[in-house]
C-alpha cells in the first residue's frame, strides 16, 4: 500500500459467510491486499473450495473452515481453530445473513426463526467469541452488516427487516462496552447490490426503473463496491471509529427522491 493508514497486509481476517456474493467479494479484496484471510460456510467443502478460488484470484493466503453460525455450539470450535492456526483474529466481518420474503401475516414460526438465528443471533454468537479473543489480545476491528432497512425498513422482510435493526443496535452496545479494550465495532450497510442470488429480482424492468428513479448514482451496487468501506474500516484509518453505521448505497439513504424535477 502507498500509504499504511489503509494497510492491512498480514491482519488475520475472518470473513464470516465468505463463499459467495459480498462475503466473498470481501474475502477477496483483503487477500488481494495482504491479509491472511478465513472464509466460512455452511458446509466446510464449499469454504474449502470457495478459499482456494479466492487465494488463486487474489494471489494470496485463504483458507475454508465449516460453520453454520444458526448453530452457535460451531461457533467457538471455529474462533479456537483459527486461533491455534494463525495465533490471534485482527478483523471480524460478520456477512451470514439469509432472507424470506413474504407478507408479514405469512411469516410462520420456522420462517422467523430460520432468518433471526442466523441473522442476529448468529452475528451476536460470533462478535463475542471473536470479541472476546479481541480482549485478550489487546484490540482487533470488527465489522457487521446491516441493511438499507436500518435506513428504512420494507415492507415483506419483516423478520430481516427486524434482525438488521437489531444488528445496528447490536454494532452500537458492542462499541460502547469493548472500546476500552481497543475493540472497535463498526457496519456496513449495503445499498442494492447485483448478486447471483439477486439476479432474478433486478432483471425486472420495473425494479430496474425503481432503482435507478431512487439511487442518485442511478445504479446498482456490485459486491466489489463493498471492499473500500471494509478496508477503511480495518484499518488504522478509521482509528478513532466505533459504533457507527456506513451507508455504502449509491445515496440511496441521502434523502427521498422525487419527480419535481419533471413537474416544472
Amino acid at each position: 500500500m502507498s500509504d499504511a493508514l489503509f494497510d492491512v497486509s498480514g491482519q488475520i481476517v475472518l470473513v464470516s459467510g465468505g463463499t459467495r456474493g459480498i462475503g466473498r467479494a470481501l474475502a477477496e479484496g483483503f487477500c488481494s491486499r495482504g491479509a491472511v484471510v478465513v472464509v466460512t460456510g455452511r458446509e466446510a467443502a464449499v469454504a474449502e473450495t470457495a478459499a482456494a478460488e479466492i487465494a488463486q484470484a487474489a494471489g494470496g493466503k485463504c483458507f475454508g473452515l465449516g460453520c453454520d453460525v444458526a448453530q452457535t455450539s460451531q461457533i467457538g470450535p471455529l474462533v479456537a481453530a483459527i486461533v491455534e492456526r494463525h495465533g490471534r483474529i485482527d478483523t471480524l466481518v460478520n456477512v451470514a445473513g439469509v432472507n424470506r420474503r413474504k407478507p408479514a401475516a405469512d411469516v410462520t414460526e420456522d420462517d422467523f426463526d430460520f432468518v433471526v438465528d442466523t441473522n442476529l443471533r448468529g452475528a451476536f454468537f460470533m462478535s463475542q467469541a471473536v470479541g472476546k479473543q479481541m480482549i485478550a489480545q489487546g484490540g482487533g476491528a470488527q465489522i457487521q452488516i446491516c441493511s438499507l432497512n436500518n435506513y428504512g425498513p420494507l415492507p415483506w422482510v419483516l423478520p430481516y427487516a427486524a434482525s438488521k435493526a437489531a444488528v445496528g443496535h447490536m454494532t452500537r452496545v458492542l462499541a460502547m462496552e469493548w472500546g476500552k479494550h481497543n475493540v472497535r465495532v463498526n457496519a456496513i450497510a449495503p445499498g442494492y447490490i447485483l448478486t447471483d442470488l439477486s439476479k432474478k429480482l433486478w432483471s425486472n424492468p420495473m425494479m430496474q426503473e425503481w432503482n435507478t428513479n431512487n439511487t442518485p448514482l442511478r445504479r446498482l451496487g456490485n459486491p466489489d463496491d463493498m471492499n473500500g468501506a471494509a478496508i477503511f474500516l480495518a484499518s488504522k484509518a478509521s482509528a478513532f471509529m466505533t459504533g457507527q453505521i456506513v451507508f455504502v448505497d449509491g445515496g440511496f439513504s441521502a434523502g427521498i427522491m422525487w419527480p419535481i424535477d419533471k413537474a416544472v
